[in-house]
């Protein structure tokens, strides 16, 4: 079942606004878990984990910013 555009909406602005941060917090924990890499390497780790959450949320996101294609054009709509 296709999420609806507002659903989408909400979706992508609680992950941004929520698990996002949470996201981070994780994984610079699991990177402190081990000894200090060298930097290049570490680098290349978060570059990864800053790559690796959206893939799963891929399809939450794909046409947020763009207008709601359900909404009625400007010229059917009433004047206020």
């Amino acid at each position: 079942m296709a999420l609806s555009y507002k659903t989408r909406r909400r979706l992508s602005l609680l992950v941004l606004v929520v698990g996002m941060p949470l996201y981070i917090v994780a994984a610079v924990t699991l990177v402190g878990l081990f000894d200090r890499p060298p930097f290049w390497l570490e680098l290349v780790i978060y570059v990864a984990l800053g790559i690796v959450w959206i893939l799963p949320l891929k399809p939450i996101f794909i046409g947020v910013g763009q207008p709601d294609p359900d909404a009625k054009p400007q010229d059917e709509q009433k004047p206020d």
